[in-house]
């Protein structure tokens, strides 16, 4: 991945080494100046290599392409859409996105193809190492099977982007893959592919350390996470929304493992999740690395740059901006809880029509406090810049009056490069929380309802510590000036645990996701939520049903159950796949 924590004077090499990507897997184009393989066959080759697949980890650095199209963070895929977000902007930017966000979903969208592109150069990379290796000698045993070990946990990495992604995606292998023959990739989508990518994942598992001296690299415990995860993806009919519970109780000890043994806490407050400064914390599992320096943003999070406010001192762009629906979300009752089935019945105030300069009250109702510390909101400081206000919003008729918040950097870590909307705040792709949630849900379909609530509540417990409360803040005379009130909160924060036992199983299972939608809203996972859970025709007709007296131009959306659950197979990829006269790769039947 691209950070400064995995020996970056190796990536020089990756220069020459990488040259060869063009060649890399069916979807590039004819290839140009490879490099030899025989010249890469020797440790540092191999290394080189290597560090060339964690490269792909972020979803960006192929020729041509925008580095939102690809990006691991999923704001567009995860977010955008689902009810987490709009796409925001204006109108008449990015599309390909609008598109998407309003399920008109078609195998020749740019961005589809560009996702595809991305985690099958992760994988072509991948098995590049894995193959060089075997042809290389001057490797002690030890280090040879842990390259082979975090090669294959890379594998199943990008396998498990592109299954979230598609109903029908196809799994290369380093037995399969030959870095000179296109052919050579031109395999069948016409499996299930969780097995091999579980496969994957068990090696690495079983060869990793249980800590890494570089940032970045996944341990053994990263890889049970993420088998977990990948069981957990199968833990419902995606058709019925029926628990799967082989599958769960598969992940059970596995989340259990890593609860009890791995070391892991939850950090003081919500908050650290999202901070520079708080980067490979104790509750973390696996970041994606970034870094920049005045002299270079190449290793910074350049997939995030489009979602920052239109307001100095981003400047850019107003994508990503968080649906009413998702504000909504964090109103609680008067005792603290969250409202389950009727958040939606009322709004939190917005400030849609009220001009920048006038008097404004934020809404006075409880409120859980990741609220704040998630979506940025009339009145409220953000992130210690300044008073959010409607001057952050690029077009507020369009897409309404909220900016994302979770990936910019506090102010202590701007301004480090050219790039003001460039920073070094990873993406905490797994972390406790996750597991903890995770496990949450098997139990409750297991029918373990209190432990359920007990592992709910170690998250709410965290998301109560006042320490992390925003503060109120009143504006200056400047509008980038504000004075904290010191002891008070920025709004009527009320959040409790769970108090009362757990009775019935259609209420916990509705607490759990609502749990897990409040803590990890904005952070691309919310579609692929809905996705395993079999329910997403379900909540998102809902939520447009709604959304559509909002956002007109939301008017038209329709999500249909059995189509939109996936994406289509990029159009490009099945003409790229033919051989022999034929496509090796078929669309999903869902898209004719």
């Amino acid at each position: 991945m691209k950070n400064n924590y995995i020996n970056l004077a190796a990536v020089g090499l990756l220069v020459g080494a990488t040259t060869f990507s063009c060649s890399e897997g069916f979807l590039e184009t004819e290839p140009q100046g490879q490099f030899s393989t025989v010249g890469l066959a020797n440790p540092q080759g191999v290394e080189g290599i290597l560090l060339g697949a964690y490269a792909m980890v972020d979803g960006f650095g192929l020729d041509g392409q925008s580095s939102w199209n690809g990006t691991i963070e999923n704001w567009v895929y995860g977010g955008v859409v689902s009810d987490d977000a709009y796409k925001g902007t204006d109108a008449g930017d990015q599309p390909e996105q609008s598109f998407l966000e309003t399920y008109d979903f078609q195998a020749t969208n740019l961005h589809l193809r560009n996702k595809w592109r991305a985690v099958y150069k992760g994988v072509a990379r991948a098995n590049d190492a894995i193959n060089t290796l075997k042809q290389v000698d001057e490797v002690s045993d030890q280090r040879r099977a842990q390259i082979v070990a975090e090669a294959r946990f890379l594998r199943a990495f990008f396998h498990f982007e592109a299954r979230k992604m598609w109903r029908r995606a196809p799994y290369i292998d380093d037995n399969i893959f030959v870095l000179d023959d296109l052919e050579s990739s031109k395999v069948p989508n016409d499996r299930e592919i969780w097995p091999d990518i579980e496969a994957d994942f068990e090696a690495a598992m079983a060869v990793l350390p249980e800590s890494q001296n570089d940032p970045g690299r996944p341990t053994k415990w990263a890889a049970m996470a993420f088998l977990a995860k990948a069981k957990m993806f199968q833990g419902w009919n995606q058709d019925t929304g029926v628990a799967n519970t082989a599958k769960l109780q598969e992940a059970k000890p596995l989340l259990e493992d890593i609860l009890n043994n791995g070391g892991f806490s939850l950090v003081p407050t919500f908050e650290e999740n999202f901070l520079v400064g708080r980067r490979n914390n104790e509750e973390s599992i696996f970041e994606v690395q970034y870094s920049i320096s005045s002299a270079t943003t190449q290793a910074a999070n350049e997939g995030t740059t489009l979602n920052y406010p239109y307001t100095d001192p981003w400047g850019c762009c107003g994508f990503y901006q968080p649906t009413q629906n998702l504000v909504n979300a964090y109103r609680t009752s008067a005792d603290g809880l969250p409202l389950l089935t009727t958040f939606n019945n009322e709004n939190v105030t917005s400030d849609e029509g009220v001009a920048l300069n006038a008097p404004f009250t934020p809404y006075q109702g409880p409120l859980d406090p990741r609220l704040d510390h998630t979506v940025g909101r009339r009145g409220i400081l953000y992130k210690g810049y300044k008073i959010h206000n409607r001057d952050f919003i690029r077009d507020q008729a369009y897409a309404g009056p909220y900016s994302p918040k979770k990936h910019v950097a506090e102010p202590a870590f701007f301004g480090i490069g050219p790039n003001p909307r460039l920073s070094a705040n990873n993406y905490r792709i797994m972390r406790l929380g996750m597991v903890i949630l995770w496990l949450a849900e098997v139990e409750v379909e297991l029918g373990n309802l209190e432990r359920a609530r007990e592992l709910v509540n170690l998250i709410r417990t965290r998301a109560a510590n006042p320490e992390g409360f925003v503060p109120r803040a009143t504006q200056g005379a400047d509008r980038n000036d504000f004075t904290i009130v010191e002891g008070e909160p920025a709004a009527n924060y009320v959040i409790s645990t769970y108090n009362q036992p757990w009775t019935d199983q259609g209420v916990a299972r509705q607490a759990v996701r609502m749990e897990t939608r409040l803590e990890f809203a904005m952070e691309g996972h919310r579609f692929f939520d809905l996705q395993r859970w079999g329910v997403a025709a379900e909540v998102l007709s809902q939520y447009l049903t709604v959304e559509r007296t909002r956002r007109s131009y939301l008017s038209q959306a329709q999500f249909q159950k059995g189509v939109h659950e996936y994406f289509p197979v990029p159009l490009e990829a099945i003409e790229r796949s033919f051989s022999e006269g034929s496509p090796t790769l078929t669309q999903d039947p869902a898209f004719p």
